[in-house]
């Protein structure tokens, strides 16, 4: 009985430390199509770093995005607790997160900076006077003509009264 009591905890910790290397393995991107609908590790090396419509990211780990068989997603309203995303451009990254299947690909939304390990963990956060929809090009308090059209802005002509009013007659009947 003595034996099996020092034995126990000494079992059981190598069995904790078997379940934790299985589910903190990371497995290539190339094989994220294979655990869809799983909460796993992706890792692989970021291309670059591209931004779409409404100041979405996209993580890309192959040179044409089409082709590729994995992305990882980091939303506008998420960067603030990601950091500088584009800091991950040419960087071998570790994701964790669910594995969803969107427009017949796999992707991992990248909500927060605890879902990356490694080197990448460490990305700085984002700058203050980064706006998402300009793609950085803004700078709080100032004012910048739009250079789309080309043309100054037009100001309003003040409005001419007449400098003499006339009487009004049926005022005085």
């Amino acid at each position: 009985m003595r034996n099996l009591c020092r034995a126990l905890p000494l079992a059981l910790f190598y069995a904790l430390l078997t379940i934790g290397s299985c589910v903190a393995e990371c497995v290539p991107f190339t094989e994220a199509a294979k655990h869809v609908g799983e909460t796993r590790c992706i890792k692989g090396q970021v291309v670059r770093v591209e931004q779409g419509n409404r100041g979405v990211h996209y993580l890309d780990f192959c040179q044409d995005y089409r082709l590729c068989p994995f992305t990882v997603v980091v939303f506008a309203s998420d960067l603030r607790h990601v950091g500088d995303v584009r800091h991950l451009a040419g960087q071998s990254i570790e994701v964790h997160g669910h594995i969803r299947e969107y427009n017949g690909r796999p992707e991992i939304i990248l909500r927060e900076a605890r879902q990356l390990s490694g080197e990448a963990a460490n990305i700085p956060p984002l700058p203050k006077t980064y706006d998402v929809e300009r793609r950085g090009n803004y700078s709080a308090g100032t004012i910048t003509r739009s250079k789309s059209t080309g043309k100054t802005p037009q100001t309003k002509q003040k409005a001419k009264y007449p400098t003499d009013v006339p009487r009004d007659l049926s005022a005085e009947e």
